[in-house]
């Protein structure tokens, strides 16, 4: 499709820098097309504030605020985390916030007849991944704009110096420009002084840490929580039902008053670049801890091992943006079936940035006390010699065989 013929642009707009400058930049090099923006609410609620009015200051000509924060939660965080899915320590707040974003997108577009659909992502990065296969599954003859895979601009500098020669306002200056993405289930930061390895990030720095406290600054004395889960997905904490996203926000009042969470690596993208991120992510670290100390009495040993050795597929398939794949609903399927049993309550300490296993109770447990305890019991030990003797056939074998030679 040629640029004279898209007359009207849906913009993927969160009110940052990349996304602000986006829409005059769209404006002059796409003959003044009409951009609608939309900013998928999925926990940032405070960055939402007097968005309508910069996106149509700097040319918008409406903005969509559409809350998603419900969908976020149980269609995406906690089937991942029933999953157990980890990226490399990573807890994938910003990977399994996209997909459910960008299919939003694709509904206003196509109910608004656009042309095309727009978003801020670098071409350096996994998100424009993330975007842009969720628009290829939902709308595949859609034309997507990638402003920073055809703009002249080079860097967040730059980028800067044009949104102050268009009179875009921002909130930031060039001496807090880290790039960072929130919501409900994480902050990461990224960039300026983080992008030398060697650098220690500032969680003493007022202001650097938002959803959290450095655990030198956590209290002297221990939080203790308990949650219930029912088949895999949070019910209830502190003996009080709430949805999951409730547990979710409450956790990272806890958790982050407790210095709970705090991540810093380097990771390695989809694009084949290392990268370092520093990820606040309080509420869903203890989540991810309760639901593993439960599954670790309620799953058999053999599920347990391949749910794990999945779980490694599960969050690379969550990374890389293939959440409307074939495989990741499959594997959906698997983990709902391993979390018929997780059912029950676990009890955790929170202590300056640690949590403690404190206690794990449920009907289902397969864990037997009077089956492993050192004192009398009703195993016959004798039993072993046999179960030794079978199991270790292979080997003597090997041994007699490898002797004769």
């Amino acid at each position: 499709m040629d640029k004279k013929d898209i007359k009207k642009v849906v913009l993927a707009y969160s009110g940052g820098l990349d996304t602000s400058v986006i829409i005059p930049w769209l404006k002059e090099n796409y003959n003044n097309c009409e951009v609608i923006a939309v900013s998928g609410n999925v926990g940032q609620d405070d960055e939402l504030e007097g968005l309508e009015e910069k996106a149509l200051k700097t040319g918008a000509s409406k903005l969509y605020i559409e809350d998603l924060t419900d969908e976020f939660v149980d269609d995406f965080i906690i089937p991942t985390m029933k999953a157990g899915a980890i990226y490399e320590e990573y807890l994938l707040g910003t990977s399994f916030a996209r997909p459910v974003i960008a299919k939003r997108i694709v509904e206003i577009a196509k109910a608004e007849g656009a042309d095309a659909i727009c978003h801020g992502c670098t071409g350096k990065g996994n998100d424009q991944v993330r975007f842009e296969l969720t628009i290829k599954h939902f709308a595949p003859e859609m034309k997507i704009i990638a402003p920073w895979r055809e703009w002249d601009i080079k860097s967040r500098e730059e980028e800067i110096d044009y949104a102050e020669a268009h009179n875009v306002p921002l909130k930031i200056t060039r001496e807090t420009n880290y790039s960072k993405d929130k919501n409900l289930w994480h902050l990461s930061h990224e960039g300026l002084d983080l992008e030398d390895t060697g650098n220690e990030p500032q969680y003493e720095k007022p202001g650097f840490l938002e959803m959290s406290v450095s655990p030198l600054d956590a209290p002297d004395v221990p939080t203790y929580i308990e949650l219930d889960f029912d088949k895999g997905v949070p019910v209830a904490l502190d003996g009080k039902k709430m949805s999951a996203k409730e547990i979710i926000l409450k956790l990272n009042e806890i958790g982050g008053a407790n210095g709970i969470g705090l991540l810093d690596i380097v990771e390695n993208r989809l694009v084949g670049m290392k990268c370092r991120g520093v990820y606040e992510t309080p509420g869903g670290t203890i989540l991810y801890k309760a639901h593993n100390v439960l599954e670790s009495i309620c799953l058999d040993k053999m599920t347990a091992h391949e749910k794990q050795r999945l779980s490694i597929t599960y969050a690379e398939l969550v990374y890389n943006g293939q959440w409307y794949t074939p495989l990741r609903e499959a594997l959906a399927a698997f983990v709902d079936k391993t979390q018929e049993r997780v059912t029950g309550k676990v009890r955790l300490k929170l202590y300056k940035g640690n949590i403690i296993r404190a206690g794990v109770w449920s009907d289902n447990s397969l864990y037997s006390e009077k089956i492993a305890t050192f004192g009398e019991s009703d195993y016959d030990q004798t039993d072993a010699k046999g179960f030794i003797n079978l199991y270790g056939l292979p080997i003597k074998v090997q041994a007699m065989v490898d002797g004769k030679k």
